[in-house]
């Protein structure tokens, strides 16, 4: 799924790796909207906990309005210092993760 963030994060490594497990065709799918879903969740938690009350309000409007709006980027970033790495790291820290709970999958 498209989001505002999407073009700083990269999960087709994840689900190149899900495709070597030995899963239907509809558990693989299910599995790939589950990391989808992990990964806007973290990216949401990280965001929020930068913040503030004020700036969350204005945020979230602006996401209910129109969430694909490229504009949500620079608002973010207008707001915290350095929000675009701090997205890439965090999820290529989480992608680290689930990488590491897959090779444990598909040798047990």
């Amino acid at each position: 799924m498209k989001h505002f963030y999407s073009h700083l994060v990269e999960i087709e490594s994840v689900t190149v790796k899900l495709d070597e497990l030995d899963l239907t065709e509809e558990q693989k799918i299910h599995l790939a909207a589950l990391v989808d879903s992990t990964i806007h969740h973290t990216v949401f938690e990280l965001i929020l906990s930068k913040l503030s009350d004020e700036d969350k309000k204005a945020f979230l409007a602006r996401l209910k309005d129109n969430p694909d709006d490229e504009k949500l980027m620079e608002f973010l970033s207008s707001k915290v210092e350095n929000i675009e790495e701090e997205i890439k790291k965090t999820v290529n820290k989480l992608k680290d993760e689930l990488h590491e709970d897959i090779k444990e999958a598909k040798n047990s």
